[in-house]
């Protein structure tokens, strides 16, 4: 009686078991018997992000071009963890509060913001940047994973939505001129940017105010896949380029054109950066100061990893005041060491400061270095707040442009030091110089 109590129980137990694992089975196994869902966040990777952002040159590796600008990585080992509830690195994404991904708030969220062609620009480039845009489904799918609460683990949205197909698309309606009486337009024209290239161009417009007049708000637009929109000054006006000629900084087999390099030597920072579709407004009472006919240099890059052509076009509006509105006018920060080196082999860290003879309020800061340079800090310089770190860049490249909410007061005897990295890989000792085998250390920016 025992043995035949122990057997019965024991083919409870396994019919039991049986039955469990037939409905385990049967919760991880599509309703037909097929095979088990896929995580959505696996098809994301699999099927987006590692086919279209996680690609060389892009968000592949810490050795991309374009890595000390962003940090962000896109491929299967780093994705996830730098993409949820973290905070961007893009200033304009952080001051609106926005995370790379917020589970469950996709407006709130930059890699929604980054891939919606559809969404009006506010933090720059839409991505792919030189690639095709994203299909209408695989932004939708991201839309509602995030909603979802953006999970790691889990098939939490319809993988049909994946089949709308159509690419997204955005037509480019150049922004309207202002009237002659509240200001003027400059323009790149449009050019071929050729496939699997970059290409960065210069034009000399002058402007065509017949008397002084001044700046007080600068709106740029450009075409999808511009990098950087930037519009300089000249220091010598007897050493300008030559006007409304398309000047291209590399030559056609990817060489520096040493021209159009030596030229950018002249420059003087006036506006714009990485977000070609934005507006800067000068603080009440400030403006810009633009002579008749300046010389004003409009600077444009574009990235192209496509099969076919595509297009460049840029444009600038330039919005007046009356000079009777004018309190303070605004003045270009051009601080330079000349006199250093870098011996062969070696990294060195150079330290500059630089003082204003009076009382000033600094609103803009960027950075000038070469391809030898690692990093170049701002700190100011006396006062409050001496030694504060206010900049930093480490794209020689594209240098970061901030317009500060809080500007800079600074008095008399006061100023800004540079702190800059350069890591000198060649087998001679470099020096500043005007050329793409020289170095160079210059803060920019406005103050009043």
């Amino acid at each position: 009686m025992k043995h035949f109590v122990t057997a019965t129980i024991l083919m409870v137990l396994l019919i039991a078991s049986f039955s469990m694992e037939s409905c385990t089975k049967k919760s991880d196994e599509a309703i037909d018997g097929g095979p088990i869902a896929k995580d959505t966040w696996a098809i994301i990777q699999d099927d987006i992000l590692s086919l279209s952002c996680a690609t060389s040159g892009c968000h592949g590796s810490t050795s991309d071009a374009t890595f000390a600008q962003h940090n962000l990585l896109l491929n299967s080992t780093n994705a996830y963890e730098n993409l949820v509830n973290v905070v961007s690195k893009n200033e304009a994404a952080k001051t609106a509060g926005l995370l790379r991904v917020k589970p469950g708030h996709y407006m709130m969220s930059l890699l929604f913001q980054k891939i919606d062609c559809q969404t009006p620009s506010k933090y720059g480039a839409t991505m792919p940047l030189g690639g095709t845009n994203l299909t209408s489904g695989q932004i939708e799918f991201i839309k509602q994973w995030i909603i979802k609460g953006a999970p790691k683990k889990g098939s939490v949205v319809d993988e049909n939505i994946l089949t709308s197909n159509s690419v997204c698309s955005q037509a480019f309606v150049p922004m309207t001129a202002p009237a002659a009486t509240e200001g003027f337009q400059l323009a790149i024209n449009t050019f071929t940017v050729s496939p699997k290239t970059e290409r960065e161009v210069f034009v000399n417009r002058i402007s065509p105010n017949t008397s002084t007049v001044y700046v007080n708000k600068i709106t740029m637009q450009g075409r999808p896949n511009s990098h950087h929109f930037v519009l300089y000054g000249f220091q010598n006006n007897t050493l300008l380029p030559p006007a409304n000629q398309l000047r291209d900084l590399y030559n056609a087999n990817g060489s520096l054109n040493l021209t159009t390099f030596g030229q950018m030597q002249n420059h003087i920072f006036l506006g714009g950066g990485t977000d070609v579709n934005t507006t800067y407004t000068f603080p009440p009472g400030v403006a810009l100061k633009i002579p008749p006919a300046t010389a004003l240099d409009l600077n444009a890059h574009y990235f192209n990893q496509q099969n076919t052509n595509l297009l460049g076009e840029n444009y600038i509006n330039l919005y007046t005041v009356s000079q009777a509105n004018v309190l303070k006018e605004a003045q270009s920060i051009n601080f330079a060491n000349y006199n250093f080196s870098i011996p062969a082999n070696s990294r060195k860290t150079i330290t500059t400061n630089f003082t204003f003879d009076k009382e000033v309020t600094i609103i803009t800061l960027t950075s000038h270095f070469h391809k030898l340079g690692e990093k170049f800090q701002i700190k100011i310089l006396g006062g409050p707040r001496n030694g504060e770190v206010v900049y930093e860049n480490t794209d020689w490249q594209h240098p970061l442009v901030i317009n500060l909410d809080k500007p800079i007061q600074l008095k008399a005897g006061e100023g800004l030091t540079s702190v800059v990295t350069y890591n000198n890989t060649t087998n001679k000792t470099v020096n500043f110089g005007l050329t793409s085998e020289d170095e160079m250390n210059i803060i920019f920016g406005y103050y009043y």
